[in-house]
């Protein structure tokens, strides 16, 4: 997949944003998400997305005790981003005490791990695949939050991943964010390729959401 960006006086968090935005609309349009953001699915339904995220969630933050002494991609790496320790709380919750030998990654899932492997090999990779899934969590992610509590029956333990208090506020904390990418020593070529496997991270997203949608027969209220 490639880009072709034209040099604009825009800060490159804004040509970012603008460049990825039509596959983040894709991601955001999926059937599974509308269906799960229709309230239209069971428990379980949401259950198998979380599950997912447990292995994406993996491979993005090792390749973030990689990066921490790096002197660009470690500028991304905070620990009060991290979702791991939530996912496990919340299926612990919604499978049980047993959730670790109760899960497998769907082959979406796995290639997306795959991917996030092989592309956090240079910070830019890195940090393509950190933007695309926590920015969006920390903003999109509380309407589903809220959609858990009230359509699932799903409070606290079971929507831990959508919490986000060790962060402060959220709008100066995407704002931080968005003043790191615009800072970051990366030249016209190097912001290109940034952009190329953001959108390559989008489209990870969405193979997942379609495969969930494969099953969503079997996971409707």
């Amino acid at each position: 997949m490639s880009v072709t960006t034209d040099v604009d006086a825009r800060p490159f968090s804004a040509t970012l944003r603008a460049s990825t935005l039509a596959v983040h609309e894709k991601a955001n349009y999926s059937t599974y998400m509308r269906a799960l953001l229709g309230g239209e699915l069971t428990q379980e339904g949401y259950t198998q997305l979380a599950v997912q995220y447990y292995f994406i969630y993996g491979a993005i933050e090792a390749a973030s005790d990689t990066m921490a002494g790096h002197p660009v991609g470690g500028e991304f790496v905070f620990d009060e981003l991290r979702r791991l320790p939530n996912l496990e709380r919340d299926l612990a919750h919604l499978v049980g005490p047993d959730w670790r030998s109760a899960i497998s990654p769907l082959a979406s899932t796995q290639a997306y791990v795959d991917r996030v492997r092989e592309a956090s090999s240079w910070a830019g990779g890195y940090v393509a695949h950190h933007y695309t899934r926590y920015l969006g969590d920390i903003a999109g992610g509380q309407a589903i939050r809220r959609l858990l509590e009230k359509k699932y029956d799903v409070a606290e333990a079971g929507t831990l991943f959508y919490h986000f208090e060790d962060i402060g506020s959220a709008p100066k904390f995407r704002d931080r964010y968005r003043a790191k990418l615009d800072n970051a020593p990366w030249n016209e070529a190097e912001r290109a390729r940034v952009i190329n496997e953001t959108l390559v991270a989008f489209e990870c997203n969405v193979a997942v959401f379609d495969e969930l949608a494969r099953r969503l027969d079997e996971f409707r209220a």
